[in-house]
């Protein structure tokens, strides 16, 4: 019997009452779907995997919700109503809609495409990201890479970046936070510098020699500095401040002074030699988080990028990434893999006035 406005409507000795205005469940019009092509209700439940009686709750749910009876009962199966046929034909759509989607997915999984924007800060971008984002850009062509080197962190809350890597541990409740390992950072000073100032063996040694720090803020770097040498004024000793990672490395490989790089820098074949003290353990540690919002995890592009960071940082890959400190003589020891690729080398420097390519 066909409703009309809020009437219910009579199926035996049951009354139908129209829910409130929703959208369908499309797992009830699925249900109902098998049964009429299954032409009985036991068929059906077979068919789906559910009970004669949980199968018919569900259909009774959909009959319901739609305010309409959608199939009658005989003794040879059921029969689909005049309300129920025009259902039939909006719940196929739905069908194929539903297989439309999936397809969509699947093939977006397949060729992830689109933009992604990535920040991290200078010198891990630089120094350790690039040449691994080289070959992932060429493992996914239709997928353009916006990558923001900073000092300072990006903010992913805002949706400045989809994702990024930093220092400093997110707080926010809506960003989800991974820890990718840990970067030690060590002195280092280059061979011409040595040969010039000699090897500092204690920490009291420091004050007879070059300082090259690296810092953005006043604040920053005065406090790191007043730790080391409280009470000695830096002018005479620091001999260069630089704001961004590349210039720092730079500095230090031709001889400016003594200053503190990760250790990973070391096995990529920079031309440098550790500082080691007898007297104190100097470094620094530094957790690396990586984090993004949490919707931008169910994104293929995003989450493909995101595998990405997490192998490029792995401790047990690259022991350098460790919570554990391991000197800079013994990585290599502690390293099998394969051959990292300076991202400095094939740079052109001066030298005696002439072009001299990087070894």
């Amino acid at each position: 019997m066909r409703t009309t406005g809020e009437r219910p409507v009579l199926v035996g000795e049951q009354v139908l009452k129209p829910q409130a205005r929703k959208f369908p469940d499309w797992e009830n019009a699925h249900l109902f779907l098998e049964l009429v092509r299954c032409k009985s209700f036991r068929a059906a439940a077979e068919h789906v995997g559910l009970s004669v009686n949980a199968l018919r709750k569900r259909i009774t749910g959909f009959e319901q919700s739609l305010g309409v009876t959608l199939v009658t009962r005989h003794v040879d199966g059921v029969r689909l109503t005049a309300e129920g046929d025009k259902i039939l034909a909006a719940a196929s759509k739905m069908e194929e809609a539903a297989r439309a989607l999936i397809q969509a997915r699947d093939a977006t999984d397949r060729t992830v495409a689109g933009k992604v924007r990535f920040g991290v800060t200078e010198g891990l971008g630089t120094l350790w990201i690039a040449p691994n984002l080289v070959e992932f850009q060429r493992a996914n062509p239709k997928l353009l890479l916006d990558v923001h080197c900073a000092m300072r962190s990006v903010d992913v809350l805002r949706m400045e970046v989809d994702i990024a890597v930093q220092l400093i541990r997110p707080t926010a409740q809506e960003l989800r936070v991974v820890k990718l390992g840990r970067m030690h950072l060590v002195g280092f000073a280059a061979q011409s510098y040595i040969d010039i100032y000699g090897m500092p063996k204690t920490l009291a040694d420091l004050k007879n020699h070059r300082i090259v720090i690296q810092a953005d803020e006043d604040a920053q770097w005065q406090a790191i500095y007043n730790r080391i040498f409280p009470g000695v004024n830096p002018e005479g000793l620091v001999s260069l401040r630089t704001n961004v990672s590349s210039a720092h490395y730079w500095s230090i490989v031709n001889g400016a002074g003594i200053g503190a790089l990760p250790t990973y820098v070391y096995n990529m074949g920079a031309p440098l030699v550790p500082i080691v003290f007898e007297d104190v353990d100097l470094r620094v540690e530094l957790d690396i988080w990586m984090t993004y919002h949490v919707d931008a995890a169910r994104i293929p592009r995003v989450r493909r990028l995101a595998d990405l960071l997490i192998a490029s940082f792995s401790p047990r890959h690259f022991p350098w990434f460790r919570d554990e400190f391991i000197a800079p003589a013994d990585l290599a020891k502690a390293y099998t893999g394969k051959t990292l690729v300076n991202p400095f080398a094939g740079f052109a420097r001066m030298e005696n006035g002439r072009v001299k390519r990087t070894e």
